[in-house]
């Protein structure tokens, strides 16, 4: 089958585009509200795009009338967020701060998670997750129907059972992040396995 991309309705592209590329890490979002609540929300429009500069990137839609997401006022407004990584032991909390909470709501208070403060940005993160990036606006890119939103990793928080012992790479026994696939379809990453490239010179010998 052929899709055109140029003719093909907004929900079409949606579908098809989320539901082959994948899996796709999920961002818990926390920012800060004008009074002072945390919000939080998932996001599976996320991943990192560059190292130097620190830089990752939230694809971020308005809601369905047009009105903008907490997340995104909130971002627009302080210019701060971070991102925590979500595995199986926060699965649950991640759902339920992605209802339709009104605005003024703490949904880390809602999802029974506990809060624990940023160390350079003025949002808070819950103090139970395998690592959080404190981040600041970058750029922001508009479109329509979606805002792209460049952020600069400026501070991590890692729990230290997600690292190995000389504290340099993950341990992936205990650092097992989940992953969106298509609709309410997940994937965890406790089934690891390494894949090696051969030498060059094996693989040009082998096509003489």
């Amino acid at each position: 089958m052929e899709f055109d991309f140029e003719v093909l309705e907004p929900q079409d592209r949606y579908r098809l585009l989320t539901n082959f590329i994948g899996p796709r890490p999920i961002a818990l979002v926390t920012t800060r509200s004008a009074t002072g609540r945390s919000n939080a929300a998932p996001m599976s429009f996320f991943n990192v795009f560059s190292h130097d500069p620190a830089i990752v990137v939230l694809g971020i839609q308005p809601r369905f009338n047009g009105e903008q997401k907490d997340t995104m006022v909130n971002v627009r407004r302080t210019g701060e967020f971070a991102i925590t990584m979500v595995d199986m032991a926060l699965s649950q909390q991640m759902l339920v701060c992605g209802l339709g909470f009104d605005s003024e709501v703490d949904e880390l208070e809602m999802a029974g998670l506990k809060s624990a403060s940023c160390c350079k940005i003025d949002v808070a993160y819950p103090s139970e997750a395998p690592c959080t990036f404190e981040c600041r606006v970058e750029r922001l890119i508009d479109y329509p129907r979606r805002t792209l939103v460049l952020g600069e990793v400026v501070h991590m928080h890692v729990r230290r059972d997600c690292l190995d012992t000389n504290g340099r790479y993950v341990n992936a026994e205990h650092y097992q992040p989940i992953a969106r696939l298509h609709a309410d379809n997940y994937i965890a990453s406790d089934r690891q396995f390494v894949l090696k490239a051969p030498p060059i010179a094996e693989v040009v010998q082998a096509r003489k």
